[in-house]
């Protein structure tokens, strides 16, 4: 990720994916080490700079203790941004908006959209596009961003029957129209 260079910590990199790519997710120490592969102490370590900083959000919940992104945070939008910027997202949608029509709407699904980052990007692109180019400009935007771009098209009417299964696994408005 381009933020390896910045943030040392590929716990720290981790997390800011996890909370800031999809800034609804809530999640909890043992499930983030888990995900992670890291001990509960680098990830709490992690956290509870994250936390001091006000960049995250914490709450009790019964026993434990769970995290979200801090939306009222003066630099949320401007971390965000970086976030998406650094995983590639944003070429992927210029790309796909200037040049194979004009797509309605353009979502983040997968993994990504639930915080993970496998190097797989799921988008669906919903409206009407040109579905001859989109191969290509696809193509370029996974040179530039070194990560591969799966895509399903949609029209309005096909998304509005499936709307309800994305947003129980999980998706991101990324651009509407």
């Amino acid at each position: 990720m381009l933020l390896d260079g910045l943030i040392t910590s590929k716990t720290r990199n981790k997390l800011l994916l996890k909370f800031f790519i999809n800034p609804d997710t809530i999640s909890y120490l043992r499930e983030l080490a888990g995900e992670f592969g890291e001990s509960t102490n680098a990830v709490r370590l992690e956290l509870n700079s994250l936390t001091n900083a006000k960049i995250l959000n914490k709450e009790k919940v019964g026993n434990t203790v769970a995290y979200k992104a801090n939306n009222k945070h003066p630099l949320f939008k401007d971390i965000r941004n970086i976030i998406l910027k650094s995983v590639g997202i944003d070429k992927v949608i210029y790309s796909i908006i200037e040049n194979i029509g004009r797509p309605q709407l353009i979502l983040l699904t997968g993994d990504y959209a639930n915080g993970r980052d496998t190097g797989i990007i799921d988008i669906v692109i919903v409206g009407k596009v040109d579905k001859s180019n989109i191969e290509k400009y696809i193509a370029q935007a996974e040179k530039v961003i070194d990560r591969k771009v799966r895509y399903l098209t949609l029209s309005e009417d096909e998304f509005d029957k499936l709307r309800d299964k994305f947003q129980k696994d999980g998706m991101l408005i990324l651009w509407e129209n």
